[in-house]
């Protein structure tokens, strides 16, 4: 009776420890990839590997991604490499006056549903530094509920920006100047059924922390329109510049959140 009584109760916490733990909903940290030609490989009518990738401009993939084990966070051991992400003046997609390059999780699981956690790492370089004078929309949904955007807002005072900035509905919730060389470590902590976004952050190799407790958005999203990436918009008397933007550590998960760097 006592080995069975306590045999139950041991399946008990180990069922009860599992529940608790955080589960991989979709994983895009490029750990697969050989090179950026891997994306290639995915069409509307051939929709492999975990990226949809057809915000682009012109050229070929190499113009506008790159992969290698020195463009990720250093402090990320869970990711093999990291992707550097370039706009050029090619990167105008499908005839707009915009430079984009982006890519969409490629996924039948319920990203879009419950508590999930959206988890990137970004940073950028003094060498093709992204402009503080132009608006960049970064790693957005296509309603824009929640987002980053760095450098001059359109229709703020002033003519730069040099902030990298967590925005809900386009306001601003938190804010930091985006120096060169320093990971940026976000989660974006999504309650779709409650409508509310809250912003997990830290640098470097430090663990995430809840900077923002959630707050009330329409959460709108069909679970393929996030956007890993960056949009520009234009401004008059601002020419275009080659810009690099770079990513690592970037996966979806439910559950507690996972605020080791690079995560499970």
């Amino acid at each position: 009776m006592k080995t069975t009584t306590l045999l139950a109760a041991v399946l008990s916490a180990a069922m009860s420890t599992t529940t608790t733990h955080a589960a991989l909903l979709w994983d895009g940290r490029f750990n697969d990839f050989t090179s950026a030609s891997d994306l290639n490989k995915w069409s509307w009518s051939n929709q492999v590997g975990p990226y949809q990738y057809y915000i682009h401009g012109s050229g070929s993939v190499d113009k506008y991604i790159a992969l290698s084990p020195s463009y990720k966070n250093p402090n990320d051991t869970v990711s093999r490499q990291g992707a550097k992400f370039t706009l050029d003046n090619t990167a105008y997609w499908n005839g707009q006056n915009m430079r984009r390059i982006e890519l969409i999780p490629q996924t039948n699981q319920p990203i879009n549903r419950g508590k999930v956690f959206y988890h990137f790492s970004i940073m950028r370089s003094d060498k093709n530094a992204p402009s503080v004078n132009r608006e960049h929309q970064i790693c957005f949904f296509e309603s824009h509920f929640t987002e980053l955007k760095y450098g001059w807002i359109s229709g703020e005072q002033g003519t730069s920006n040099p902030n990298l900035q967590w925005m809900t509905n386009q306001r601003s919730g938190w804010k930091t100047e985006w120096k060169a060389g320093v990971w940026h470590n976000v989660a974006y902590e999504i309650d779709f059924s409650a409508n509310k976004v809250g912003f997990w952050h830290s640098e470097g190799g430090e663990p995430l922390k809840q900077v923002v407790a959630p707050v009330s958005v329409s959460t709108s999203s069909n679970g393929a329109d996030w956007h890993l990436g960056v949009l520009e918009l234009p401004r008059n008397g601002y020419s275009d510049t080659i810009e690099d933007f770079y990513f690592s550590g970037v996966y979806i998960e439910t559950g507690p959140i996972t605020t080791a760097i690079g995560g499970p």
